[in-house]
């Protein structure tokens, strides 16, 4: 797991999105989703961390009941995030993430299979998910259930010793409605319980010490074992006169860390003639603390649950992303096959409020600046729907 941040996480969930399209049921659950073959390359810079690496994702249908899907997802991190440069030094790591999944259609439904790992040299995590999509009042609804369990194992880096489990078990709800010919509406609830080993076992925090020439020393973060969250998001998708989409989505979070988060999303999706499709998107984000953050503590031992991961502070941040796909003409090898390229840019900026700088030399403790942070992330990939 190294040291690396929850931004990183953040944007690791950017750059799966392809795989959440294959691993998804389609609005319409009484229909299997498309086959199709995707290659993708991935690449963030920000924050003193670089990530990148390839990915494949296929899907393919057997017969008219069955799809299947598999995904495998490559994740090379280098580099010396702030938390890094405070209390260790640059690391390297890399993640492979692989996924298989089993669509099975049933009258007016869809029922769902996916078994998922994740392996890095100190980080394994294994889940399995269950999901039913059913279409009613004549394809004007779709229900939606999904349910997952997960099991992750932790080390530590250069500590054999070292050992712990967390134990994830995830609901969520959802309902997708037709409301005219141009307007689609979505309400999706979700509930996440984790139980274990929840905190980074590299990261540290820091408390006042009149006796280090700093002014603060620093003693390892001390989580609950136990985290329970649920959201709460609204999807509109408009379809303008001219081909053209606009989708706004609204979500709100709350976790009995007492966290409260609230981000919102625009998206306009433009096409231009045949073969050109344009999008652009902008997201809003704002949390605050969770009960037991802070930046800087008076002493060692202050509380009995202690962290300074800038990821539970106060903080912000504003994403805005373009993006263009081109639908190439049929190959004349394989008439049935939609080649189709996509190019993708992503700029985030996050402002922490309450999380400070302690690389900046010669200020008090406490005194350092509040600490910013901006981020590219770049995505290409080559798809073929047959």
């Amino acid at each position: 797991m190294a040291v690396v941040e929850a931004v990183v996480a953040v944007t690791k969930r950017q750059l799966l999105a392809l795989s959440v399209l294959l691993f998804s049921t389609s609005l319409s659950a009484a229909v299997l989703p498309d086959n199709r073959i995707d290659l993708m390359q991935h690449s963030y810079q920000g924050g003193g961390v670089s990530i990148d690496g390839p990915a494949l994702m296929l899907r393919s249908k057997i017969g008219e009941q069955v799809s299947v899907s598999g995904f495998y997802y490559v994740d090379t991190v280098s580099g010396a995030s702030i938390d890094v440069i405070a209390t260790a030094s640059a690391y390297s790591e890399t993640r492979i993430e692989s996924r298989v999944g089993l669509d099975y259609l049933t009258g007016n439904s869809i029922l769902s299979l996916n078994y998922a790992q994740s392996d890095e040299d100190d980080y394994n995590a294994r889940s399995v998910s269950f999901g039913v999509a059913h279409d009613t009042f004549g394809g004007m609804t779709t229900l939606s259930l999904n349910a997952a369990v997960g099991d992750d194992e932790i080390g530590r880096n250069g500590d054999e010793s070292f050992s712990e489990e967390l134990r994830r078990y995830s609901y969520s709800l959802g309902i997708t409605q037709v409301l005219t010919t141009r307007w689609i509406s979505a309400l999706n609830a979700e509930v996440d319980m984790e139980q274990g080993f929840l905190n980074n076992p590299y990261r540290s925090v820091r408390f006042r010490d009149p006796l280090s020439e700093l002014g603060y020393g620093y003693q390892f973060e001390i989580y609950p074992n136990t985290r329970n969250s649920f959201a709460l998001g609204l999807v509109n998708k408009f379809y303008l006169p001219y081909r053209a989409a606009l989708t706004a989505s609204l979500r709100h979070y709350q976790d009995s860390w007492d966290i409260q988060a609230f981000d919102a999303e625009l998206e306009y999706v433009h096409p231009l003639g045949e073969r050109w499709v344009l999008d652009s998107h902008v997201r809003w984000y704002q949390q605050g603390q969770a009960s037991f953050y802070a930046d800087l503590f008076e002493f060692a031992d202050q509380q009995n649950f202690m962290a300074r991961d800038k990821e539970l502070s106060d903080f912000n941040n504003l994403s805005i992303g373009v993006g263009a796909s081109y639908r190439f003409a049929s190959w004349s090898w394989w008439p049935a096959a939609k080649p189709e390229l996509n190019l993708e840019w992503d700029h985030i900026r996050f402002n922490y409020n309450n999380f400070r700088n302690v690389t900046v030399p010669g200020t008090e403790a406490g005194a350092e600046p509040l600490y910013r942070l901006t981020a590219n992330v770049y995505r290409a990939f080559f798809s073929v729907y047959f």
